[in-house]
């Protein structure tokens, strides 16, 4: 089995919606995002998929969320509290779904949402 990760990163503001506590007013991350790929078998070339594939899909799902105060940002918007938790999810969802992903030998195994250098979540389709 394979493991490849890589990595991007956006600055986005949000508050968590009744949380008890700060975290409930306006305030700022500087997210990091980890995107994990498994599989067991190689492409042509002998890659899982290539880094700069992975790489541009995850930054192109980040491009989305960079410099947006996430509440105003659907699914947010809906009702859906703009969580690390939930935010892992949503991004594992969208880069799951991009094509370029979807046509590798790889599987988007993990999505890991960091909001600070010591918290983080991770989400996994299973």
């Amino acid at each position: 089995m394979y493991t490849l990760r890589v990595e991007g990163a956006f600055e986005a503001a949000h508050r968590v919606v009744n949380y008890p506590g700060k975290c409930d007013r306006l305030h700022g991350h500087n997210w990091v995002v980890e995107a994990t790929f498994q599989g067991r078998e190689l492409d042509d070339l002998g890659m899982l998929i290539d880094f700069k594939i992975a790489k541009r899909a995850l930054a192109a799902i980040l491009d989305d969320f960079d410099h947006y105060y996430l509440n105003d940002f659907p699914p947010f918007n809906a009702g859906v509290n703009p969580t690390a938790e939930n935010l892992a999810r949503i991004i594992f969802e969208r880069l799951a779904a991009r094509e370029e992903v979807a046509v590798s030998p790889a599987e988007l195994a993990a999505l890991t949402v960091w909001e600070s250098p010591k918290s983080s979540v991770t989400y996994t389709k299973d």
